[in-house]
């Protein structure tokens, strides 16, 4: 048995016993032990697509931000239990970037933002950025917040900045759409919408947007 097929059996095992189980925290044990990301990182682009599914999932729970150009092309496979755990694992990512200290700070202002205390959660998410500025996260964080109290410019420019770090950012794409929507810009919120869809095709809510503008446009002409 070659090493590589050893590596894609046992991963396999160890997804079908998470199946079963759904102890995450086994899992990343086991991950841990025997697999290094780069080598997780492959097999997601395995051709059986129980192989993409596991790597994708532990990839998840083991990797950073490191992998986000990886997870981001899982985002568009076309199995869709791929996509559906790598929305899920690249979330996940977004947030391992940075220093131990500065991934503390971004997880403060989440907790901030999550807690509706969005003046707080600018004023930190400031504080962050001006610490390190190419923190794709933090950014996103503040222009979350910055929608929140109604400031949809700044979170536009919140939006593109988080872009411009994280070509992967589906959620900030998104939130710039809702941005120019908030501002009567259906022509810009149209294009922020399209390019969500295109960096994950599964964001449902957003293609009925989609569908929306391109008739209420299409009905100006």
């Amino acid at each position: 048995m070659s090493d590589d097929v050893g590596r894609t059996a046992l991963l396999n095992e160890f997804y079908q016993q998470y199946l079963a189980d759904q102890d995450s925290t086994a899992l990343m044990k086991r991950i841990d032990l025997h697999y290094l990301p780069g080598t997780l990182e492959r097999l997601t682009r395995h051709g059986q697509r129980v192989t993409r599914r596991a790597a994708v999932l532990a990839l998840g729970l083991v990797g950073d931000f490191r992998s986000n150009p990886v997870m981001g092309r899982a985002l568009v496979d076309h199995d869709r239990g791929v996509r559906s755990l790598a929305e899920h694992a690249i979330r996940a990512l977004w947030c391992r970037d940075g220093s131990q200290a500065h991934r503390r700070h971004l997880s403060l202002v989440m907790r901030l933002n999550a807690r509706q205390r969005f003046e707080d959660a600018i004023r930190r998410a400031t504080q962050l950025i001006d610490l390190t500025s190419d923190l794709a996260e933090a950014w996103n964080q503040r222009a979350v917040a910055y929608f929140s109290v109604g400031r949809f410019t700044d979170s536009i420019r919140d939006c593109q900045r988080t872009l411009e770090l994280n070509p992967y950012h589906f959620g900030a794409a998104a939130g710039m759409g809702q941005c120019h929507l908030q501002l009567g810009d259906r022509t810009s919120a149209l294009v922020s919408f399209r390019l969500a869809l295109k960096l994950n095709p599964d964001l449902e809510a957003i293609r009925a947007q989609v569908v929306y503008l391109q008739r209420s446009l299409k009905g100006q002409q």
